[in-house]
């Protein structure tokens, strides 16, 4: 299986980044290969020919509209992440919606 690349984008907290090593452990655990790291909102542009997935922090939710517009003519999937999700670090439930999206 090819390599998935995940970017969660937060405000520049570090709860995004537990939240990628959380999932990184995750998708190892599963055999899963996937280079998840956390960047903030103003790098979507300088990663967005790079990734498949885009998770954007729940609290970020208003720039839903925004980042779609960013990866308007790339194949990235978009979500915002569930607040239980992302409040648990639920690692595993994340790689989870990863693989979700990547099959719609």
């Amino acid at each position: 299986m090819e390599e998935i690349k995940v970017m969660l984008v937060c405000g520049g907290g570090a709860s995004s980044g537990f939240l990628a090593s959380s999932m990184r452990k995750a998708a190892k655990k599963k055999g899963i290969v996937m280079d998840i790291f956390a960047r903030s909102e103003g790098d979507i542009d300088n990663y967005k020919n790079e990734i498949d997935v885009l998770l954007l922090g729940p609290h970020l939710r208003y720039l839903l509209d925004e980042a779609t517009e960013k990866i308007a003519g790339t194949n990235v999937k978009l979500s915002v992440i569930e607040n239980d999700i992302y409040g648990s670090l639920d690692g595993a439930r994340a790689v989870n919606k990863v693989l979700q999206m990547l099959e719609e």
